[in-house]
């Protein structure tokens, strides 16, 4: 008699997620040196079982609610440069990514040919009313703390600062906001980068962690299958 195919399911259901915690560590490893990133955390939200026919629990795995982002600070290095931005507590940087804005902590930026700020990829970054900022590239200029651009004398624009309650990866180095909009606390240092916030100890130990468990999974579904064969011949004699 044929073995039920109920645990192949779940230890298939596993072994894709601990395909999912690989993809994650890797990105997050992948990022260890792009300013502004911030680790991405897979939470987890229960223990399925799978029992055997004496109601004996054999193996349990992680199912994964969703993924979280960790805001944490980075650290900030001096990099000297002037259109380098470094955000000092809590709050991201509004960016005009292909009609969408979105939110990232990358202060890395540029002046492009027309004099706007831009972030590495030409990407508009925006001030606090939305609209693209323009610097006269000809002309010096000062940053306070709260972000307002001043250049001969008068007031320029002021750079967005903003904080949501939660926030979604969409890669790149971008976040979507989500949940309630809250107010950033935080200083604008001009000429410093925040770096990531990925530990790559921490994270090289998940990497082997999720390894071991996908390959754990991929071993018992080639004894169960095994097994299942075995059953079906010795139904046939």
């Amino acid at each position: 008699m044929a073995l039920t195919v109920q645990p192949l399911y779940v230890l298939a259901s596993g072994g894709e997620r601990a395909l999912e915690q690989l993809d994650v560590t890797t990105n997050n490893i992948a990022n260890i040196s792009t300013p502004g990133f911030k680790r991405i955390l897979m939470r987890e939200l229960s223990q399925p079982v799978i029992r055997g026919l004496a109601q004996e629990n054999i193996l349990t795995f992680p199912r994964f609610k969703d993924t979280k982002v960790i805001t944490e600070q980075g650290v900030i290095r001096k990099t000297d440069s002037p259109f380098d931005f470094a955000i000092h507590g809590k709050g991201f940087f509004q960016i005009k990514v292909k009609g969408s804005t979105l939110l990232t902590r990358n202060g890395h930026f540029f002046l492009n040919s027309e004099g706007f700020l831009v972030d590495q990829n030409g990407n508009k970054v925006l001030d606090e009313i939305q609209r693209p900022i323009k610097i006269d590239p000809n002309a010096p200029f000062t940053v306070t703390d709260d972000g307002t651009i001043y250049q001969n004398g008068e007031k320029v624009a002021k750079i967005s600062i903003t904080m949501y309650d939660t926030i979604s990866a969409v890669g790149e180095g971008y976040y979507k906001p989500n949940g309630k909009q809250l107010i950033p606390e935080f200083k604008l240092l001009r000429g410093f980068l925040e770096m990531s916030n990925v530990n790559p100890i921490k994270e090289m130990i998940n990497l082997i962690q999720a390894q071991r468990r996908f390959e754990i999974y991929g071993n018992l579904i080639r004894s169960l299958d095994a097994l299942n064969h075995r059953s079906n011949e010795i139904g046939k004699v």
